[in-house]
């Protein structure tokens, strides 16, 4: 996967497509930024919050309008999950060599085609496949390129080898790395209610006592 020829591609497909607006760029970057840190993995999964975020758009029906949009116009493969305890499954075409392309069935020249892996059996038996880490390096490594504390990472990687790597103790978990991004998205949120509860520690001090002073 070439990131520079990936990238290079699309945006001379959004140059001559006039049915897409700012949003849909901005959608797609995000998600392609996203399949950046999973190594260009043929299927990933994502986060609606953290899509929202990074291509900042602020409306759930724009995200899901746009996203629909993607999937029928071939930019992004789009599988929408209806389980709670797993995201929604994306795959990100590649953008090749010169041939023809099809954009909402219309054909259209371009410099560029979707790369098809004939293999597609191969292929679904490698989406079945539980992606976890190799170990917890792998976790910590991952979570600084995240910009996230190597506390959370060592946190995030012990809870779930205790526990045989399961989404509630039940499911097994197919793309550590969207889990990860889902337990960072709950520990912000933990820490947003701690610093808005209006409830003080009065345990807690910040002043230095010598309890070794007479009373």
């Amino acid at each position: 996967m070439n990131y520079i020829k990936q990238l290079n591609a699309v945006y001379q497909l959004i140059a001559k497509d006039s049915r897409l607006n700012p949003t849909h760029v901005s959608l797609y970057m995000a998600l392609f930024q996203i399949w950046n840190t999973t190594r260009f993995a043929e299927k990933f999964y994502i986060n609606r919050q953290e899509v929202m975020q990074l291509s900042k758009i602020g409306s759930n029906t724009t995200y899901h309008r746009c996203l629909q949009d993607l999937d029928n116009w071939k930019y992004i493969e789009y599988f929408p999950s209806h389980n709670i305890y797993k995201g929604s499954e994306l795959r990100m075409p590649k953008f090749g060599t010169t041939s023809k392309q099809v954009l909402n069935n219309k054909e259209t020249t371009t410099e560029h085609v979707l790369v098809h892996n004939t293999n597609s059996t191969k292929q679904k038996e490698n989406y079945n496949k539980p992606k976890l880490p190799k170990n917890e390096i792998e976790v910590i490594e991952f979570f600084k390129s995240m910009k996230w504390q190597t506390v959370e990472a060592i946190k995030f990687y012990n809870h779930y080898q205790a526990i045989g790597w399961k989404q509630g103790g039940k499911i097994k978990i197919v793309d550590w790395m969207a889990s990860a991004r889902n337990w960072m998205l709950k520990a912000k949120e933990i820490e947003s209610l701690k610093e808005q509860s209006p409830f003080k520690d009065n345990l807690k001090t910040t002043k230095i006592k010598n309890y070794g002073e007479p009373l």
